[in-house]
């Protein structure tokens, strides 16, 4: 498959736009294992392999378990995630599906978060979420090549790194 659109090359504006936001998202708090594990989760459900790809280096390059990637699918009965991680995993999963989601999942989904996050987080978690979303719906409609990448860890950790 050969790409359609190299987004940084078409659009620099929007590009950099998208990576702001992950900068703001990398300064927000959300513990970047956490975030890897977000961007993983829904890129799955969206069947993005440039974006699994990316994901499952960075996460193993920034320290996540090979399991706790590999068990991600079956989060739910893995032993290997936090109650605060499955929470988060139950939200991508229903804000990821919104459209077979039910009013009440989403709802119930919300007062689970509720009980480990406060409402900024939340809505840190939610623009993370959507945030891989976007990427996904980048990557697959330019055909971004998976395999490409090549782990570029250090200016996420930066801005991370920045806030302590």
């Amino acid at each position: 498959m050969e790409p359609r659109i190299k987004f940084e090359e078409v659009n620099s504006e929007l590009y950099q736009l998208m990576r702001n936001i992950e900068v703001y998202i990398h300064k927000s708090g959300i513990p970047f294992k956490l975030y890897e594990l977000i961007k993983i989760r829904a890129s799955q459900i969206n069947g993005c392999g440039f974006c699994l790809d990316m994901h499952h280096k960075d996460a193993v390059a920034g320290g996540e378990s090979i399991q706790r990637l590999y068990l991600l699918p079956a989060w739910r009965e893995a032993p290997v995630y936090t109650d605060e991680e499955r929470v988060v995993l139950n939200l991508t999963e229903r804000l990821t599906l919104i459209s077979q989601s039910t009013p009440e999942q989403i709802d119930d989904a919300y007062e689970q978060v509720a009980k480990y996050y406060s409402k900024e987080e939340i809505a840190n978690l939610i623009l993370a979420i959507n945030q891989i979303n976007a990427w996904n719906r980048f990557a697959i409609t330019f055909h971004n090549v998976s395999s490409s990448y090549k782990p570029e860890l250090s200016w996420k950790l930066e801005s991370v790194s920045a806030l302590n």
